[in-house]
């Protein structure tokens, strides 16, 4: 089932209706769009184009978003090989990766997981933790989005997620009219007061693309254009030029960035000192951690954490 918008830019999301998926959830999400498309048309805004995929219709066709809902049956992924493969593709080729409760348990069995904050069903806490230890789980948490993963909780948190991506995409005005229309509340989480750092990665270009997959699998590590034109195979002018081009920020802002996005997450999600985040995240000194968190968030990290955590 596909909705096709005429309108301008317009974000492809693919729904995946595996057996046993809560379809509530499924054509829910595709009329949470569709509202939103129409809502937005006349302000100019972003269209919203959804496609059903189902076992055997995992289609080539280039998408922004992949969304795997919830499972009223019990279903878990395990042995859905093919689905595992094509998600890995997905991700692989830039595209923001999401669930709705158990359906993280595919991204799970997909190795999408490993060392990522994530959220699903509090009652599914310890089945996902023996299944996925290096994830770093936080059922808490209705909704997390950490840049090119987002999962949310609850069965019918499905709705959070597609309030949630209509404001990162098409604003804050345009999900609180498509929230007052479908009579729901927006989503919980406030950080969307805040932009929030979203890396460009369908650029096309694949060596930098290994690089910036490389600078979020070691994030607190030490780093230099040096390091990152190696990665790229090419010399350091072109490693500026190209990633410059591909992004749009230099490779030194990129890191900037992505780190503090990733300091947002545990101020809001933990209590580590403000000093330890900045260590983790390769701040040798807390006073330059500090001060660049200001410079790009316009808080510090204290009033942050004060405003924004969630217990």
């Amino acid at each position: 089932m596909t909705n096709d918008m005429q309108k301008t830019p317009t974000r492809r999301i693919g729904i995946l209706a595996y057996d046993g998926v809560q379809m509530s959830a499924v054509l829910g999400l595709a009329d949470v769009f569709s509202v939103a498309s129409r809502i937005g048309a006349p302000l100019g805004g972003v269209g919203f184009a959804t496609t059903v995929l189902v076992r055997g219709d995992l289609r080539k066709e280039a998408l922004d978003v992949v969304i795997v809902p919830p499972s009223l049956s019990g279903a878990r992924g395990a042995g859905e090989v093919l689905a595992h493969s094509w998600l890995q593709k997905q991700a692989a080729g830039g595209v923001l990766v999401c669930s709705v409760c158990a359906g993280a348990f595919w991204l799970g069995h997909a190795g999408l997981l490993d060392g990522r904050p994530v959220t699903t069903h509090w009652a599914l806490e310890v089945e996902f933790m023996r299944a996925f230890p290096a994830a770093l789980l936080a059922p808490e948490h209705m909704l997390i989005d950490d840049g090119n993963l987002i999962t949310a909780g609850g069965v019918m948190a499905w709705v959070d997620l597609g309030l949630h991506l209509v404001e990162r995409f098409a604003g804050s005005e345009i999900m609180a009219r498509t929230a007052r229309h479908l009579l729901v509340d927006p989503p919980r989480r406030a950080q969307s007061h805040y932009q929030r750092f979203e890396p460009e990665m369908a650029h096309g270009d694949t060596n930098i693309l290994a690089v910036q997959r490389s600078l979020e699998a070691q994030i607190g590590g030490p780093v230099s254009v040096a390091q990152m034109a190696a990665r790229a195979s090419c010399s350091n002018r072109s490693l500026l030029r190209r990633f410059k081009a591909a992004t749009g920020f230099s490779p030194m802002q990129y890191v900037q960035r992505l780190r503090i996005e990733r300091a947002r997450g545990f101020l809001e999600r933990g209590k580590l000192p403000v000093g330890e985040i900045g260590y983790r995240l390769g701040y040798q000194d807390s006073s330059a951690f500090i001060r660049v968190f200001r410079q790009i968030t316009g808080l510090s990290p204290a009033a942050y954490r004060k405003r924004f955590y969630c217990v």
